[in-house]
């Protein structure tokens, strides 16, 4: 189900209406039906990223291999990403931090270090603000230009990853991202850590889902999701997964 298909459905079920109310009398009331179907699609489509309603994203690795990627959404933050660091170092893991581009001044050593340590950074919009999605195309790719200045202006390099905040998808923001050359990528393992009540919780729901060519969805916000990220490593480990970035998972190019 995409966008294109679902509003082709809708015009022709409306249609089929508009000619039994003309041939038949049957009452309009029956418009209403499609219509909130046709909305509840709009809300579904735009809300999962994984339904790729509006436009591919790249949510996993079609793979037997064993293979998963850690994200990590919302940073750089002073306190808890130095402590991610510090933990993927010990396990000899890598990952993919998409960075909001006004949380860059004051943690640019800090994104050098991603950098350094041979992790991929991604683009997470610059404001990533609670009412982003009723941005217009150019206020798009304003959020987005502006984040990978910010970028490229601590590390030289030019992002080609972006993540929708919250993982939603928008018409303008598809227009924006597309027009940019951007590549979407979501996830298909959301660890839910910015409201989880305990790290336990985000351990058990992250492992019970993990299997060949997942992307794992975490944010580095939290103590929470230090302690569910180690847990997560050792049964990796224990289980014979190799941990890796997102496009080294997907087999693409994080950078032009």
């Amino acid at each position: 189900m995409t966008f294109k298909s679902t509003r082709t459905s809708f015009i022709i079920i409306i249609s089929l209406v508009v000619l039994l109310r003309v041939f038949s009398g049957i009452s309009l009331m029956w418009l209403l039906l499609p219509g909130a179907a046709f909305l509840l699609a709009l809300i579904y489509g735009s809300a999962n990223i994984q339904a790729n309603f509006f436009a591919p994203a790249l949510c996993c690795a079609n793979s037997t291999e064993k293979q998963i990627a850690l994200s990590f959404d919302d940073g750089p933050n002073q306190e808890y990403t130095p402590q991610v660091l510090s933990t993927l170092a010990q396990y000899g893991a890598l990952a993919t931090f998409f960075v909001i581009g006004k949380n860059i001044q004051g943690n640019e050593g800090i994104l050098q270090r991603i950098d350094a340590e041979g992790h991929s950074i991604g683009n997470h919009t610059y404001t990533h603000s609670f009412f982003i999605d009723f941005k217009s195309v150019r206020g798009f790719k304003n959020e987005l230009t502006q984040t990978t200045a910010c970028i490229f202006k601590v590390i030289g390099k030019r992002v080609k990853l972006f993540r929708p905040p919250y993982g939603v998808t928008t018409p303008h923001l598809v227009k924006a991202s597309q027009a940019l050359n951007y590549t979407i990528v979501g996830w298909n393992i959301r660890s839910f850590d910015t409201i989880a009540n305990s790290a336990q919780t985000i351990v058990q729901r992250v492992q019970s889902q993990i299997k060949p060519g997942a992307i794992i969805l975490f944010h580095d916000t939290s103590d929470k999701t230090i302690q569910a990220l180690k847990q997560t490593l050792d049964f990796a480990k224990h289980n014979g997964y190799k941990v890796v970035t997102v496009e080294q998972l997907l087999k693409i190019n994080a950078y032009e």
